[in-house]
């Protein structure tokens, strides 16, 4: 990431030492590299078009209509409806370690097409269909690998300025649009209520795993609930919330470890166990994968023993 953002140094024009924006373009989307090299307060942003940010270095604190005030940190990304006004402050950046943040300005006659295609794999008959229109509020994402990933490889293609460099934009942008896509898709399913959870199967399935997360769970059962065959189940469930269904049943498993180790003072490997794990090596392991650290130092962070210095690059 380093070596990107210095061939970006290299080759920019510092005109202001506020929101320096430098701009990428291709044929469907816009990458701009936004840099602030000293502190400033309420300072205005708006695009016309739909916009992943993503921060790079430094720290932010985001104003968003509709949401309380939050830190944007490096890792994290924001999703901005078109002409949505972004009211920032920058309380740490100077001209030795600015902020930097990037930008990436999609146009929508592409998020609809590949709307079309992705509610055309995830919908279900004639179920209820999800709310995938991310043109109409604001998400704060915190540290998806999927779209880091992505937003990497859209930086380093586009500051390459290859001739290759609009074909290769364009497929990366259409697998970000489905990852965004498949975000919304589990922010509603996990959400909803009501109607949703009474219609669509794979929302019926969700709310069955969460309520009998401390059970022996398979796939095949999960299937045969959802009046599907196991492969087609496996499929639609991926395609709808984009990991596999042992991937999202061992996901809610460890938040109920999280809430067990927060409210109890019981062994790690009884709550291996009360969590639905049946070995303490895979919890383990598990645990490690979507927390990123193991679940003894979770607990000592969580009695104040510990503090951990994220250094995430994309």
């Amino acid at each position: 990431m380093s070596h990107i953002l210095q061939r970006h140094h290299d080759n920019r024009i510092l005109s202001t030492l506020v929101e320096n924006r430098t701009v990428y373009s291709s044929e469907n989307s816009e990458l701009s590299i936004f840099e602030t090299h000293q502190v400033a307060e309420k300072v205005s942003l708006t695009f016309n078009y739909p916009v992943i940010a993503t921060m790079l270095t430094g720290k932010k604190v985001m104003h968003l209509k509709g949401m309380p005030a939050f830190d944007f940190l490096p890792g994290e990304s924001v999703v901005m409806p078109a002409e949505k006004e972004m009211v920032i402050d920058f309380p740490i950046a100077t001209l030795d370690s600015p902020t930097q943040c990037l930008a990436l300005a999609i146009d929508p006659t592409k998020i609809l097409e590949t709307i079309n295609e992705f509610e055309g794999i995830v919908t279900i008959g004639n179920e209820q269909k999800l709310e995938l229109d991310f043109d109409v509020s604001s998400s704060h994402l915190n540290h998806n690998k999927d779209i880091d990933y992505l937003i990497g490889r859209l930086l380093t293609t586009f500051t390459n300025n290859s001739k290759s460099k609009d074909i290769l934009v364009d497929l990366m942008i259409k697998e970000l649009i489905v990852r965004l896509l498949q975000t919304k898709a589990k922010q509603t399913i996990l959400t909803g209520a009501g109607d949703l959870f009474n219609n669509n199967r794979i929302a019926h399935i969700v709310k069955y795993i969460r309520e009998h997360i401390t059970e022996q769970i398979s796939v095949d059962k999960l299937a045969g609930r959802a009046c599907m065959s196991v492969s087609h189940f496996h499929k639609i469930f991926k395609n709808t919330l984009g990991e596999s269904p042992i991937d999202y049943i061992n996901f809610e498993r460890i938040k109920f470890a999280k809430k067990l180790m927060a409210n109890t003072n019981k062994k790690l490997s009884e709550i291996a166990f009360l969590s639905g794990f049946n070995n303490v090596s895979y919890f383990n392991r598990q645990f490690k994968k979507h927390e990123m650290i193991s679940p003894s130092q979770f607990r000592k962070i969580l009695n104040g023993g510990i503090t951990l210095n994220y250094n995430n690059e994309i």
